[in-house]
């Protein structure tokens, strides 16, 4: 069943690219990024309000969010940091990049989780998960050659420094969404509920600094429908992604190659959407990679 809820998540996690793409597109990065997070924590808070007060409805429903200790709130700020570190640097190279280019980058993560497997909870993989992990790493260096075609020199280029940062801290995440989902047994929609409410609180005061004082800024920036669209189907996608890691047999690692599938409606629809160059060509590398997930699940 845990794989089944990985592609669910992949879904909306594909839905919500393309909808990051059209929101950053010539827009102020950070409000946007607030106005989604923002968006996420609202479609939540129904159900911490209805947790206080009917607790037996959401708890049936497994829609509760529970009262947490506090040494278990600084491990959710923790988490909050590393992942508001990663998209403010994924949605400045979003800006800055065509989303056929950032979104294969973002597909090494799984590389970055494979490792932190081995290492941290000693996750053994077989000889075909062994191939199909290295055929998405060298179809990522294939696309990089592509993007060259398109004037990103990837070796020059600090989006994509900046891209390749985001991706391995999305990743560290990723690994230690185990951690607090299995080893701390935090619910799904406790921990989006508070992830959200301290990633506001940190965006709050970067915002603060970078973009509230200056008026041309606050100018800059258009309220699009994709904002709000953007939180929600992040949050509805992670819901997915949490209920799957509970499974005690669940592997961090497949899971995290299960969600590159999203890479479908990025590439090949994302691609026609926004009428960016070299989809033919990017169609190759997007067959490798796709085949490197088809090999980890067929395994």
């Amino acid at each position: 069943m845990w794989m089944y809820l990985g592609l669910v998540a992949a879904l909306f996690l594909g839905l919500h690219n393309l909808c990051k793409k059209h929101a950053v597109q010539g827009n102020e990065v950070f409000p946007v990024l607030l106005g989604t997070i923002t968006a996420g924590f609202l479609l939540i808070l129904p159900f911490a309000i209805c947790s206080a007060f009917f607790p037996e409805i959401t708890q049936r429903a497994n829609l509760h969010i529970s009262m947490i200790p506090l040494k278990v709130h600084g491990f959710i700020i923790i988490k909050s940091m590393i992942m508001a570190s990663s998209w403010v640097l994924a949605y400045q190279a979003l800006k800055h990049l065509p989303i056929t280019i950032v979104t294969p980058i973002r597909s090494a993560g799984p590389f970055f989780t494979f490792i932190g497997a081995l290492l941290i909870y000693h996750e053994k993989p077989n000889n075909w998960q062994w191939v199909g992990f290295f055929l998405i790493i060298l179809s990522v260096i294939l696309y990089s050659r592509i993007g060259k075609k398109e004037g990103i020199v990837f070796k020059r280029n600090k989006w994509i420094f900046a891209i390749i940062g985001a991706t391995f801290l999305g990743a560290s995440s990723g690994l230690y969404d185990k951690f607090l989902i299995q080893k701390l047994a935090l619910a799904p929609l406790t921990l989006q509920f508070w992830f959200c409410f301290y990633t506001i609180l940190i965006l709050l005061i970067i915002l603060s600094i970078t973009w509230f004082p200056y008026v041309e800024k606050r100018k800059a920036f258009t309220w699009r429908w994709s904002i709000p669209a953007v939180g929600v189907l992040l949050q509805t996608a992670d819901y997915f992604y949490f209920n799957a890691l509970q499974d005690p047999e669940a592997l961090i690692m497949l899971l995290s190659a299960i969600k590159r599938s999203q890479i479908i409606i990025s590439v090949v629809i994302g691609g026609l959407i926004f009428k960016e160059k070299n989809k033919r060509k990017k169609l190759v590398p997007l067959v490798g990679i796709m085949t490197g997930v088809f090999l980890i699940l067929y395994s």
